[in-house]
C-alpha cells in the first residue's frame, strides 16, 4: 500500500504538488492522471525517494523509502525506458540490480522469460527499441517479486501486442492483491486497465474513486429511453428538475439522475418503456471536464472550415 499525507513539494516560488493526500490501495490497478505540469512524475519520484518532499510524506509499507531493508524486494517501478546503462546488457544490468538488494540470481531469468527478453539478453541495452526498453524496466520492477509496483507511460514505444501484454499484466498484479499504480495519458487505455483513478491538477487532488464513478459524474453520461408516452414523461421529469432531451419521437436523453432512479419516475408516471439504458460518457470526456481549469499549457482550439482563414485568389 501507498499512503500519501499532505505531500507537498514546492521549487522556489512554484508548487508541484500541494498537500497531497489519498491511498493507493492493494488488489487494485490504480490509475494516476493529470494534465502535463500536473506533480504525476514529482509524486512518483517523492514516493521512491528521489526527490524530498517539502512537507508531508510518502509511505510504502507505512516506511518512507529510505527505510526499506530490501526496498526492491517492497516496491518496483518504471519512471525511465532507457534508464539502465547503455553499455551493458540486458542480464548484466537485473544481475546488478540483485545483488545489490539480496535477490537470487535465477530470478534475473525468470523475468527476462516472462517479459519477452530471453532472446535479447546478451545485448547491449543501447541497441534496445524504446518497447525493448519498457519490457527491460517492468523486467526489472519485477525483480523483487514486490507487492507494490507503479509504472509511468508503461506502453509508450510498444507495438499492440505489446499493449495488450501490458494489460493484462497489471491486471494479473492486482488480482493476486498487489498494489499497482499506473501513470499514463492514454485515456483509453486507463478505461480498459484501471480500477480506481486518482487525478491531480497543478498539484492538487481534484478525484480519487472508482473509474465507474469517474464516468458516471461527466455530464455528458445520460440516460437512455424510449417510450410511447415520450411527451408526457419528458415534461414530469423535467418537472423533477432532471435535464430531458427530446427527439420529437419516443426517444429521451435523461441527465441528472441514475438509471434506477429514472427507471423508477417513469414507473411512477405510467409510463410504458421499451427501452432504458446508459449512455455513458468515455474517460476521455469525464476526464477532460475534470481537468478543465488545470490545464497548465492549453493548445489553441482548431478553426472550424467557417472560421477558417479564405483561401487568396
Amino acid at each position: 500500500m501507498i499512503a500519501l499525507r499532505g505531500l507537498t513539494k514546492r521549487y522556489g516560488t512554484k508548487v508541484a504538488v500541494d498537500g497531497l493526500t489519498c491511498d493507493i490501495e492493494p488488489g487494485k490497478v490504480t490509475g494516476f492522471l493529470g494534465p502535463n505540469g500536473a506533480g504525476k512524475s514529482t509524486t512518483m519520484r517523492m514516493i521512491l525517494g528521489l526527490d524530498r518532499p517539502t512537507s508531508g510524506q510518502a509511505l510504502v509499507n507505512g516506511k518512507e523509502y529510505a527505510h526499506l531493508r530490501h526496498p526492491l524486494c517492497e516496491v518496483g517501478a518504471v519512471l525511465d525506458a532507457k534508464a539502465s546503462h547503455p553499455g551493458h546488457s540486458a542480464r548484466t544490468y537485473l544481475r546488478a540490480m540483485a545483488r545489490s538488494n539480496g535477490i537470487p540470481t535465477r530470478r534475473v531469468e525468470e523475468v527476462l522469460e516472462l517479459v519477452g527478453l530471453t532472446e535479447v539478453t546478451g545485448k547491449r541495452t543501447k541497441s534496445f527499441s524504446l518497447g525493448m526498453g519498457q519490457r527491460l524496466g517492468i523486467a526489472g520492477a519485477l525483480l523483487g517479486d514486490p507487492g507494490v509496483l507503479m509504472f509511468d507511460e508503461p506502453v509508450n514505444g510498444l507495438d499492440p501486442d505489446g499493449v495488450r501484454w501490458v494489460r493484462g499484466l497489471m491486471r494479473s498484479l492486482a488480482d493476486e492483491g498487489r498494489t499497482v499504480l499506473v501513470s499514463s495519458h492514454l485515456m483509453s487505455e486507463m478505461q480498459e486497465t484501471a480500477d480506481q483513478l486518482i487525478v491531480i491538477g497543478k498539484g492538487t487532488l481534484i478525484a480519487n474513486a472508482p473509474i465507474e464513478q469517474v464516468i458516471a459524474g461527466s455530464s455528458l453520461t445520460a440516460v437512455k429511453l424510449r417510450s410511447p408516452q415520450a411527451d408526457a414523461l419528458a415534461r414530469d421529469l423535467a418537472a423533477r428538475g432532471l435535464g430531458v432531451e427530446g427527439d420529437g419521437g419516443d426517444e429521451l436523453i435523461v441527465t441528472g439522475a441514475t438509471i434506477e432512479r429514472v427507471g423508477e419516475l417513469a414507473h411512477a408516471a405510467g409510463a410504458v418503456l421499451h427501452e432504458l439504458s446508459m449512455r455513458a460518457a468515455s474517460l476521455e470526456q469525464a476526464y477532460m471536464e475534470l481537468t478543465a481549469t488545470s490545464v497548465e499549457y492549453a493548445t489553441p482550439t482548431s478553426p472550424t472550415p467557417d472560421d477558417s482563414p479564405k483561401a487568396q485568389v
